[in-house]
């Protein structure tokens, strides 16, 4: 290990040191928050979401083509929500629009909170980081009140001066901990709303698509 690295890890222990107790309570908090981040991220990137549109449009030419069967396969062939509720449809294709419709709904009402799970913890976190910042902080600034009031004048400089550290870490560490959550939670709450939109939207042009099929049969 260079002496740049070795620097950089004693400054950052140091700064864990100065700031007390609760920054490593904070550290947990946003190691928690990270973890669930990192869950939702993989799932909602690589496994519940399927590009929307360039999938509706090949399973339009399996209906069109009256291969439903073909259309039933290619949906599960995947493991995203999309293709989930459309296959509920599709199996009830020669039934009516109302029970296609029933079909579509009770499978979106099974697969939304599975898009959304655990979601609302990272918003949580957020706040909770910020809050123990701000205890951190009031913490830090009690023991800087108590030294400059009943201290030895020979230790009041440097109880202090440990006090403020405190307070400043804690709250840095505590609003760092909150920002990269909250733009982390934004940013799969944006990738959670396109999923549900999409199931939404679908849902209805599959409906309309059989309806439309039914028609000139």
């Amino acid at each position: 290990m260079d002496g740049a690295s070795l620097g950089t890890i004693n400054s950052i222990a140091a700064f864990m040191q100065e700031g007390g107790a609760f920054m490593w309570v904070i550290l947990f908090v946003w190691g928690f928050g990270l973890a669930i981040a990192l869950e939702r991220f993989i799932k909602l990137m690589f496994r519940l979401d399927v590009d929307g549109p360039s999938f509706m449009n090949e399973l339009q030419r399996y209906v069109l083509s009256n291969d439903i069967q073909g259309a039933i396969r290619i949906c599960s062939g995947s493991k995203a929500m999309l293709p989930k509720v459309l296959k509920s449809g599709l199996k009830r294709s020669t039934q009516k629009s109302e029970q296609i419709q029933n079909a579509l709904d009770a499978t979106a009402l099974e697969v939304i909170p599975k898009v959304e799970l655990r979601l609302n913890y990272l918003g949580l976190v957020a706040n909770i980081a910020t809050l123990l910042g701000l205890l951190g902080t009031i913490q830090g600034l009690i023991q800087s009140f108590a030294a400059v009031a009943s201290a030895d004048p020979a230790q009041k400089a440097e109880l202090l001066a440990t006090g403020i550290s405190k307070a400043m870490n804690t709250t840095y560490l505590g609003l760092l901990a909150a920002i990269t959550i909250m733009v982390i939670h934004t940013f799969l709450a944006a990738k959670s709303e396109k999923i549900v939109s999409e199931i939404d939207e679908y849902s209805v042009k599959l409906l309309d698509l059989l309806g439309t099929k039914k028609t000139h049969q």
